[in-house]
């Protein structure tokens, strides 16, 4: 079993090798070997010590010769010779070797046959194999005689990298070689690497086949109509694609072609601190189950979970298979969107809770990534909300050049003729901590507006900062909501404000001065200029 498991990676083991376990298998192997512990419900607890999100700082990709000219080089994909990377990977290829023993998981990414990759994953721990289980595609049975992976991931969460040899930052590095197809992870056990890992690797492959990889959310109504939710963490991507009336396709990671969306994965990962059974029942219930993987959730002696307690992070996870969620678009594929959603918690309550965006509109968005951080999510912000921009919503995920993306969706959203929109769920009547938090009854009613068409045959007016097209009366909303100037008590205030925001998102843009059409930053502040 060792080398058929091991087939492909390079890693050669003088002990056992656990190749795909099913979930209960890894509990009990997970338990035994005291990785974590169970929850009151059956949930598996597992704590990642010092690294508790991703890190950021130490991803490189390697200077392959055949991809260095397509990288988007930067502070998120920094450049790691060949010769280093070779070096590294044989000392976690060896390290990985001398391990008492490895779980390996073949699996999936990306739901249609015609796109997805074979991934293969070595790891010391069964409960990050639980992981990879939950999160990518299980494959049946009959399709892994003989699995090949199309990249394997190298996964040694103790293992310190070495600054000095390897060129990295700290004894923490993920590095990526697309000529090796190969992914090293070493120095943190945060799962959350494994996942964006193969989401970069997907980011890499599709463009190149006509197929634009988003870092979205998405659902389809009961006559198949798809939409599409992008925007940033606090957003509320998760909360808005679960509708009981539309059934979710996947909540974080597709592909769009010419023949519709499909999701990358087969598990869901959220964000669980605060988490209420009231607000979010499916995913209260989803992470209250045997199967269930609890990331730095504090429980007590019982194993009574307490998702209020933030004492090991604010980045309390959840990861569950997608099925545990009962209103699921089965098979993971759908049709073509006929809605874009934007979403952004704009903190200094300046954009409108809802607004029609035109496809130059969208692509201006779409690069621009943009939402406000607030006292309180944060250490070390002040007072006043600040502004964050993080380009397709999704920067770190990025081994191409935004604009790549960008095109790609501008062209989509032209040839499939879909609706876009910009959804403010952030402060209105005033900037943050003057303004109040936006309804959320009413952000669900104009979405639901939006997604069955009934809000696109009311009568918009053009808003005078970002040129964006605000619905004037939409029924069930009361006056005075849709346009932001309207809820400030102090409209020169509004003014002041709004065109701040407006400089600081053609601050931003400058990135994109030379490379991206004028057209698109015109269309988007046409009125300020």
């Amino acid at each position: 079993m060792p080398v058929i498991a091991l087939a492909g990676t390079g890693v050669t083991a003088i002990g056992p090798v656990h190749a795909n376990l099913s979930a209960p298998g890894l509990y009990a192997q997970a338990l035994q070997r005291g990785e974590g512990r169970l929850s009151a419900e059956g949930a598996f607890m597992a704590v990642t010590g010092q690294h508790t999100g991703r890190s950021v700082q130490d991803k490189f990709v390697v200077d392959d010769p055949e991809v260095t000219q397509d990288i988007w080089w930067s502070k998120i994909n920094q450049k790691m010779q060949v010769e280093q990377f070779v070096g590294f990977s044989k000392r976690v290829r060896d390290w990985l070797g001398q391990r008492p023993a490895l779980f390996t998981q073949d699996l999936y990414a990306g739901a249609d046959p015609e796109h997805r990759i074979r991934v293969r994953l070595v790891t010391t721990n069964a409960w990050h194999a639980l992981f990879a289980r939950n999160m990518f595609i299980r494959p049946p049975e009959a399709d892994l005689a003989g699995f090949e992976p199309d990249f394997t991931i190298l996964h040694a969460p103790e293992f310190e990298a070495s600054p000095e040899v390897d060129g990295c930052r700290t004894t923490t590095c993920i590095a990526l070689s697309f000529a090796a197809k190969v992914i090293c992870i070493a120095g943190t056990s945060y799962a959350g690497e494994i996942k964006k890992s193969i989401f970069t690797v997907m980011n890499w492959l599709l463009p190149a086949r006509g197929v634009l990889p988003m870092h979205c959310s998405a659902n389809v109504g009961r006559a198949g109509d798809v939409a599409l939710f992008f925007g940033l963490s606090g957003t509320g991507k998760t909360t808005l694609s679960s509708d009981p009336e539309r059934a979710l396709i996947g909540d974080d990671e597709h592909g769009w072609s010419d023949a519709g969306v499909f999701n990358f994965e087969g598990g869901c990962y959220a964000k669980v601190i605060k988490l209420s059974r009231e607000a979010e029942p499916q995913i209260w219930d989803a992470s209250h189950r045997f199967g269930a993987v609890l990331e730095n959730v504090v429980a007590d002696k019982h194993g009574h979970v307490d998702l209020n307690d933030n004492r090991l992070t604010e980045n309390t996870r959840s990861c569950y298979p997608i099925e545990f969620i009962p209103n699921i678009h089965v098979g993971g594929r759908a049709g073509l969107p006929k809605n874009v959603v934007m979403l952004t918690a704009d903190a200094f309550g300046v954009l409108p809770p809802i607004s029609k965006l035109s496809a130059a509109q969208a692509m201006y968005h779409y690069l621009s990534g943009y939402t406000a951080r607030v006292a309180g999510t944060e250490k070390g912000l002040g007072r006043e909300p600040v502004a964050t921009f993080s380009t397709c919503f999704g920067a770190p995920f990025l081994p191409r050049h935004p604009e790549v993306y960008g095109e790609m969706l501008n062209a989509l959203v032209n040839r499939h003729g879909v609706n876009c929109w910009l959804v403010n769920t952030g402060w209105t009547g005033g900037a943050y901590g003057t303004g109040q938090r936006m309804s959320i009854q009413h952000t669900r009613a104009l979405l639901r507006a939006a997604l069955d068409g009934s809000l696109a045959q009311v009568e918009f007016e053009r808003d005078p900062f970002f040129g964006l097209m605000i619905p004037k009366a939409v029924p069930g909303i009361p006056a005075g909501v849709l346009n932001p100037r309207d809820s400030w008590a102090d409209r020169a205030a509004y003014d002041r404000t709004a065109q701040n925001l407006v400089q600081l998102f053609e601050a931003n843009f400058e990135t994109f001065a030379g490379t991206v059409d004028e057209s698109v930053r015109a269309a988007a502040i046409r009125a300020a200029a």
